[in-house]
């Protein structure tokens, strides 16, 4: 197992490395000259060549790069031109914003579509089983901002039920905060949901119909502990795996979702930091959500080996 996890950190540790470089490389293809952007379009061009002299945006790249990577190893990431402030300052509330709506949409979703995976395999090929298959995946390729347009309509616009924006006020409660977030986070469940449900209905569908089943059946075991002990613990396998790759979609849907909703997340935070320029704050704001979704791969990885002894034993031979 320790030779298993090892792995695992350096591969994750090269692609952190693979992504720092693309994240930079994209930054610097943006248009617009950065002193520019800050001084604006009537200053000198000596002003602008002084700033970014300044700036150190005048260097050559691979020197630049080598900068921003040894600062951000240790925690700066450098200073945001629009907001005038350090990007880790930018950054520290967004994180918590976004991943209180994370929070709130991973626990709606994750045992509801677990739920209706399985309840889907045990009703397999009939009329339970064609909703929630098809009503999951025609739910999954509706885009964001058209399915948080239409949950607005009906319970913000029409019923009154929810509030427009996901604003929280400040010092608002637990509860108070849950019922402007939960509409933002049922866009995301709506797109999670169908992923989800289908993996987990296909594999409890062929846990059903292994040979280990079938034997615990003969033994004349209870049902429902053969479900919960011998299917469930087989079928959630490749379950983690989706949960964990969706961890990204999640990310990559806040920032519309967090637009939509108007939202001081993350996501909205990038996408400022892209209509302003701000280089320092975009490449900061994404390397951060390259290692959170680095991190959620990893514990998916050590979960799955962790219930499925063949993969960390394959591993060392």
């Amino acid at each position: 197992m320790g030779r298993y996890i090892t792995r695992r950190v350096i591969l994750a540790l090269v692609t952190l490395l693979l992504i720092s470089v693309v994240i930079f490389v994209g930054t610097q293809l943006l248009p617009g000259d950065v002193g520019r952007r800050v001084l604006g379009p009537f200053a000198t061009q000596e002003a602008v060549d002084a700033l970014n002299a300044q700036l150190g945006t005048d260097r050559p790249i691979l020197v630049q790069y080598w900068d921003w990577l040894t600062s951000a190893l240790r925690g700066d990431l450098g200073f945001s031109i629009a907001f005038t402030r350090p990007v880790t300052d930018i950054l520290g509330r967004a994180i918590i914003n976004s991943g209180k709506l994370a929070i709130v949409a991973f626990v709606i979703v994750v045992p509801l579509s677990i739920a209706g995976g399985v309840w889907a395999a045990l009703r397999r090929d009939t009329a339970v089983d064609r909703i929630i298959t098809v009503g999951g995946l025609s739910a999954t390729v509706i885009p964001e901002f058209v399915s948080g347009i239409i949950l607005l309509l009906i319970f913000s616009i029409w019923l009154g039920w929810f509030p427009v924006s996901a604003a929280v006020p400040a010092g608002a409660g637990l509860l108070t905060q849950l019922r402007y977030l939960l509409l933002p986070a049922l866009t995301l469940v709506l797109v999670l949901f169908g992923y989800i449900a289908r993996i987990t209905r296909a594999g409890v569908i062929e846990a059903l119909e292994s040979d280990y089943t079938r034997t615990a059946v003969l033994k004349g075991l209870p049902w429902g502990r053969v479900i919960r002990r011998d299917v469930l613990r087989n079928a959630l396998l490749p379950t983690i795996a989706v949960i964990a790759s969706q961890v990204g979609y999640l990310l990559g849907g806040l920032v519309v979702v967090e637009v939509l909703f108007n939202y001081q997340g993350i996501g909205r935070l990038l996408y400022s930091a892209a209509q302003q320029a701000d280089f320092p704050l975009l490449a900061g704001g994404v390397l951060v959500v390259a290692v959170g979704f680095q991190v959620s791969m990893l514990l998916a990885d050590l979960a799955y080996a962790w219930l499925n002894p063949r993969i960390r034993l394959g591993s060392t031979g």
